[in-house]
């Protein structure tokens, strides 16, 4: 089974992808300019790496946690996709990425930390559902 993870964002959403269910290696992100054209290009990355889990990272506790929630289900509603998607707690990946890769990445812009964002949000999933 083919998994892929999205750390969704309002400028850019990371990727990453575990084509055994073991090792997960994060991808190019995709940068948004507007809804259509982000669902688009996720799409897209979905079908060529022939994914057949999409898991998702939820924000967990906050104040904008309802707010967030709310913007990535209809993300991922626009996605319109035939494969089952999962919601993952994604609370503190985004400064654990950063935490990991202290010094490595010069572009805080690019969408690699979005990515190992994503990695992350993957890699709790698998270690969760030893069932995968």
């Amino acid at each position: 089974m083919k998994y892929a993870s999205i750390d969704v964002g309002l400028k850019r959403i990371g990727t990453a992808i575990s084509l055994d269910g073991s090792i997960v290696l994060p991808q190019n992100a995709v940068l948004r300019k507007n809804r259509k054209q982000a669902a688009h290009d996720v799409r897209a990355f979905l079908d060529q790496w022939e994914i057949d889990m999409l898991i998702v990272g939820l924000p967990r506790g906050g104040s904008s946690e309802e707010e967030m929630e709310r913007r990535i289900k209809h993300f991922v509603s626009l996605l319109e996709l035939d494969i089952p998607v999962y919601y993952q707690d994604e609370q503190g990946s985004s400064y654990e990425a950063a935490e990991m890769t202290k010094g490595e990445f010069r572009h805080k812009r690019d969408g690699r930390l979005d990515s190992v964002a994503a990695k992350i949000i993957l890699e709790r999933f698998l270690e969760g559902n030893t069932t995968c």
